[in-house]
C-alpha cells in the first residue's frame, strides 16, 4: 500500500499532509466548481489570525516538540498567506502580530499518521479568528519530518506530547496570547483522533486488538500497528495500556479517527467528557467507518457525545483546500496521491464551514 504523501512531494514544494495507506479509488471528481485561487473563502470572525512558530521548552531533549500557534490578533497589519503552495490554498494570517486582549480558550490539535502541524492550518486560522488560541505540534516518529521506528513504536508519547503542549501553553508568557485554563479543548484527525481518545480516558487493549485483527485480516489499522510493532514488547504494553488522560481538557473534537478497535469497550463506556465525533462516509482513505467512528459512538455513554456524519464528507476534507489544478499536479508528480485533492475545492470549503460551525457550537456548549 502506497503512502499518500511521500518525501518526494515535500521536495517538490507541494506541502506536506498525511500518509494514510491508499485505498481502492472511487470514481474521481476533480471538483468542477473550484474556489478562487490563493485565499480560502469565508475569512470571518471577530479577530485577525496571528501566527508564530512554537517550541515546547521543557527539558525533554530526547523528544523535542516543534509546532505552530495561531491566536486572535487585532487586524492592524497587512495579512499574508500561511503555507500556500502549488497545490494548497493558504489562509490569511498576520505573522508575529500582537495578540488581542484575552484570556482566550485554547484548542490543542493532534495530526494524523505522518502528518504535521500544518495539516489543519485552515481550521486553526479560522478558529483563531473566532477567538480561540490553537496550538499544534509535530509528533516525533509519526510526523512528516520524523519517522524514527523507535519513536513511532512509542505511540503513547503522542498523548504525552499533547499534555506537554498544554503545560507549555498555560505557562505565563510562553505564548503570545493569554489562555483561559478552564477552557482547554482538543481536536484530532485520524491517528490524532486515536490520540484524543487516550487523553479523554480510553485505554488501549492489546489482547482485544489481537482478537479483532485475527478475525478481521486485512484491516488497515491492524496492518499499521503490526508494522510499527505497537505493544509487541511487555514494557510497551504497559505504557500503551496506562492511563494517559488529561483532566484539563474539557471537550474533544474527533475527526474520522482510526484505531477504535484498539480500545477496551469498558473504557469507552466510561468516558464522561463531551465528545464531538465526525465520521466520513465517503471511505477513500482505507478506514472502515463501521469499525471506526460508528463503532466508537455505539460504545460511548449516551448523552456524552454528538455524532456528525455529513453524506459527502471524506477523510481528506479535514485537510486544507486544494487549488484548481492541484489534483492534476499531484497526479503528474506523485501518481496515486491525487486522491487527496479529489473534491478539494468548493465541496471541501462547504465541509469546512460545517466542521467549524459544529466545533464552535459544541465547545461553547461544553463549558456552559
Amino acid at each position: 500500500m502506497k503512502p499518500l504523501y511521500s518525501l518526494a512531494v515535500l521536495a517538490l514544494g507541494l506541502a506536506p499532509v498525511t500518509a494514510l495507506a491508499q485505498a481502492s479509488r472511487p470514481v474521481v471528481n476533480k471538483d468542477a466548481t473550484p474556489i478562487s485561487v490563493g485565499i480560502a473563502p469565508r475569512q470571518t470572525g471577530s479577530y485577525a489570525a496571528g501566527l508564530r512558530a512554537l517550541s515546547v521548552l521543557d527539558g525533554r531533549r530526547d523528544r523535542a516538540l516543534e509546532g505552530l500557534i495561531w491566536y486572535p490578533a487585532e487586524a492592524t497589519e497587512l495579512t499574508s498567506l500561511d503555507f500556500g503552495s502549488k497545490v494548497w490554498v493558504g489562509s490569511q494570517v498576520i505573522r508575529g502580530a500582537p495578540a488581542a486582549e484575552g484570556p482566550f480558550p485554547i484548542i490543542v490539535v493532534s495530526h494524523g499518521m505522518f502528518g504535521n502541524a500544518r495539516n489543519q492550518a485552515w481550521f486553526a486560522a479560522s478558529m483563531a479568528r473566532r477567538g480561540y488560541v490553537v496550538a499544534a505540534v509535530d509528533h516525533p516518529g509519526t510526523s512528516t519530518w520524523s519517522r524514527d521506528p523507535d519513536q513511532r513504536r512509542a505511540l503513547w508519547e503522542r498523548s504525552r506530547d499533547i499534555t506537554r503542549l498544554i503545560d507549555f501553553a498555560l505557562s505565563p508568557g510562553a505564548i503570545p496570547a493569554q489562555v483561559d485554563p478552564d477552557r482547554v479543548f482538543m481536536a484530532g484527525h485520524s491517528l490524532g483522533g486515536f490520540t484524543a481518545l487516550t487523553l479523554a480516558g480510553a485505554r488501549f487493549d492489546a489482547t482485544g486488538l489481537e482478537r479483532f485483527c485475527k478475525a478481521n485480516v486485512g484491516e488497515m489499522v491492524c496492518g499499521i500497528f503490526d508494522d510499527w510493532d505497537i505493544a509487541e514488547r511487555p514494557e510497551d504494553r504497559d505504557q500503551m495500556g496506562a492511563d494517559l488522560s488529561d483532566s484539563r481538557i474539557r471537550a474533544f473534537a474527533v475527526f474520522d479517527l482510526g484505531g477504535t478497535q484498539s480500545f477496551s469497550e469498558e473504557s469507552l463506556g466510561r468516558l464522561h467528557r463531551p465528545l464531538l465525533v465526525f465520521g466520513a462516509p465517503i471511505m477513500n482513505s482505507g478506514l472502515t467507518l463501521d469499525i471506526e467512528s460508528r463503532a466508537l459512538v455505539k460504545a460511548l455513554p449516551s448523552g456524552r457525545f454528538r455524532y456528525v456524519e455529513p453524506a459527502t464528507l471524506t477523510h481528506f476534507d479535514f485537510f486544507n483546500l486544494c487549488k484548481p489544478g492541484g489534483y492534476d499536479i499531484l497526479a503528474r508528480e506523485e501518481p496515486g496521491d491525487e486522491i487527496i485533492c479529489e473534491d478539494g475545492g468548493a465541496h471541501r470549503a462547504a465541509m469546512h464551514d460545517k466542521i467549524l460551525d459544529e466545533v464552535t457550537a459544541f465547545f461553547a456548549k461544553s463549558v456552559q
